[in-house]
């Protein structure tokens, strides 16, 4: 395999412009593949490279084409697929749909294409919730995209229903532009954040779901609102189940990578982006810190 050529940028993060050549037979050296619109899913790709440091991970990013949420379900379906196949086709042993909304609206099709490869999806951490609310009253904050996907209103119907739990939808479509820019305090955002923290307490409501991926970039935040004002909320993400499940999965196939030795750094993140541009690395960079090497990617074919 030609090894790719590196060039650097102004963000001090390292740009890979060359093909990946497709790995012709998984094992437990084959990379987890991980796709989102846009930067969000990177806060899964944190969880799991908690839990399963000694994983190669390649992440996938639609920035020619995010947001997802205010799309139409055919059109994120497409989009969707699209990149799964991307990931399909350069060897990922798992795939995780890091991406709430594509997780509503192209799991199921992802599935059916791909029945080798084991697709992950993403759908807001409700049950758990449901199950550990003393109020029955709860909130999930996401996007429109996921408020009205199946997934959501699936558990919201099988779970919260019968258990007698109201669940408030709660959507703001600055949340995601605050995250990438670095999450200013000062921001009418984190104002509007702090005052709906205040509300949701009054109703009486007890857990926050977060059901975007960019959110729990921001959980640090809430948790020092809901300290600071007494609050009696508890949030929650997916995104430790997600790689609970993640590590069952490649260990029912024996898949499951492992040390090679006693100390051993975990392996650099391979980002690629549709569309790569200054502001999307230094966006990367400021989630990720300086601590992970990231690659990025120019264009993708399709």
């Amino acid at each position: 395999m030609a090894l790719p050529n590196l060039e650097r940028n102004d963000t001090g993060l390292d740009s890979v412009c060359a093909d990946i050549v497709p790995t012709p037979r998984l094992s437990m050296h084959s990379p987890i593949g991980l796709f989102d619109s846009g930067v969000g899913g990177l806060s899964v790709y944190q969880h799991l490279a908690n839990a399963l440091p000694y994983e190669r991970y390649m992440y996938y990013a639609d920035t020619l084409h995010v947001p997802y949420g205010n799309r139409d379900s055919s059109e994120i379906e497409a989009l969707t697929l699209r990149a799964v196949d991307w990931l399909y086709q350069h060897g990922c042993k798992l795939i995780v749909m890091a991406c709430n909304s594509a997780s509503a609206y192209a799991l199921t099709a992802a599935r059916m294409r791909y029945p080798d490869v084991p697709i992950v999806g993403l759908v807001p951490a409700l049950k758990p919730a449901v199950l550990a609310s003393q109020t029955k009253r709860m909130a999930v904050l996401a996007t429109k995209a996921t408020l009205n996907g199946s997934l959501l209103n699936t558990v919201i119907n099988d779970v919260a229903v019968p258990s007698g739990a109201e669940v408030v939808k709660y959507f703001d479509p600055d949340l995601v532009p605050w995250v990438e820019a670095g999450m200013p305090e000062d921001d009418p955002t984190a104002v509007r954040l702090r005052n709906q923290l205040s509300i949701f307490a009054r109703d009486g409501i007890d857990y926050l779901v977060l059901g975007c991926t960019h959110y729990p970039f921001f959980s640090a935040f809430l948790q020092e609102e809901i300290a600071a004002q007494r609050l009696n909320i508890r949030v929650l993400d997916s995104g430790q189940a997600i790689a609970a499940r993640v590590q069952h999965l490649l260990s029912m196939r024996g898949l499951l990578a492992v040390s090679a030795g006693s100390v051993l750094s975990k392996p650099p993140l391979q980002f690629y982006a549709s569309k790569c541009d200054t502001r999307v690395l230094q966006v990367v960079k400021r989630l990720l810190g300086d601590d992970v090497l990231v690659h990025t990617i120019s264009q993708l074919k399709a």
